[in-house]
């Protein structure tokens, strides 16, 4: 069964007053992605604190050994989340790891993170292992303001583009979201604030993801790089703006860290994924959209 949202307030960073003594550990095994986001970048190294950055990408089987040394530098770990680098839902790593981490690990909160483009189709498995929350990043709720932030999606082998990806996407987001938060599991909505592009549409986003079932919503500022390189980013002025609209239909996470995909400690005290993860340095990129 999912945890509550009391006990997820006591233990997981990203809710509640928790976040400056739980810790969380990201395991990073889903390279790949299946859709061409214009303001994403992914990337290996140990530099960048952004998401879509780690410093390598381990199997669902090195897991546990991993989330060993994590517990013997930060022993307040309660939560074991998948952010990537890629999309969680692209491949099968992150539903094998949770499996793992049941048998090893019992006693940590499940996390998860997707772009939710094959959320509704496998939102059953995804409810079978048992995740305790959910994070899905729905960028619009309009086709036409969603199509000028993705380059193409890849859905059932087949690539797609303009306003027919971005339909896909949102349909299947806001399905998916209904079916497992109606299974009792937390979700929580990450969007990105694109000055010029979604900026004047949070408010319908905050009113449709809270319909569908979400609680909690996080707004990021954009982060201007890949083909968003040229647009700025927003100021505090419009974020708080933005936090303000979203609140009148939904709880709005107002400290988020922008964490990487291999993160580990408390965030904003502590990070120790270097010393976790720094043996695995010479790890090849695989990243691929497919």
């Amino acid at each position: 069964m999912a945890a509550s949202y009391e006990e997820l307030s006591k233990n997981h960073p990203c809710f509640g007053g928790c976040r400056f003594n739980a810790g969380r550990i990201h395991l990073p095994v889903s390279p790949g992605c299946n859709i061409a986001c214009k303001f994403c970048d992914r990337k290996i190294n140990d530099v960048e604190q952004r998401p879509g950055v780690s410093s390598t990408v381990i199997t669902p089987q090195e897991a546990g050994d991993f989330i060993d040394k994590a517990l013997e530098l930060v022993p307040n770990i309660k939560v074991a989340g998948i952010a990537g680098p890629g999309d969680t839902l692209a491949t099968d790593y992150a539903f094998e790891t949770f499996r793992r981490i049941d048998e090893t690990h019992p006693e940590l909160l499940k996390c998860m993170s997707t772009n939710g483009l094959l959320l509704y189709d496998k939102a059953d498995e995804l409810i079978e292992t048992g995740i305790d929350t959910l994070t899905v990043t729905v960028n619009a709720v309009d086709p036409k303001i969603e199509m000028q932030l993705n380059d193409y999606i890849y859905y059932h082998g087949q690539k797609y583009i303009g306003i027919k990806a971005a339909e896909i996407l949102i349909e299947n987001q806001l399905k998916g979201i209904k079916k497992v938060a109606d299974a009792g599991v937390t979700v929580k909505i990450n969007t990105v604030l694109v000055p010029g592009i979604n900026d004047k549409h949070i408010k319908t986003i905050a009113k449709t993801v809270s319909e569908a079932g979400a609680i909690l919503y996080n707004i990021i500022p954009l982060i201007p790089q890949a083909k968003l390189k040229d647009l700025r980013k927003p100021t505090k002025e419009e974020l708080e703006k933005a936090q303000s609209e979203a609140e009148e239909y939904i709880r709005v996470f107002k400290h988020c860290a922008h964490c990487r995909a291999d993160a580990v400690g408390v965030p904003g005290i502590s990070e120790y994924s270097k010393l976790v993860y720094q043996s695995r340095l010479n790890v090849k990129s695989t990243f691929s959209h497919g």
